[in-house]
């Protein structure tokens, strides 16, 4: 995958997960931070549980929204404790 397209799921992803968990997005760079921890954390998890997300452009965006998804509620947990 090359730098700009990884850097563009990492965008919307962030975004998308930023719009589902919190309601809004984080900004240009925190949606960029939050999409690319994001996609590293969603294809550790689809790998272990061997799911395929089907390839491409959608799959991609699905797996990083996912463990974006799967952060930002971590991230609320462990905030609350």
């Amino acid at each position: 995958m090359s730098l700009l397209v990884f850097l563009f799921v990492g965008i919307v992803a962030g975004w998308l997960a930023g719009m589902l968990v919190k309601g809004g997005g984080f900004g240009l760079l925190g949606d960029l931070v939050v999409g690319v921890i994001g996609a590293f954390v969603g294809g550790y998890l689809f790998n272990s549980l061997g799911v395929s997300s089907g390839g491409g452009l959608v799959g991609s965006i699905v797996v990083a929204t996912i463990g974006a998804i799967v952060l930002l509620v971590l991230i609320r947990f462990i905030k609350r404790a």
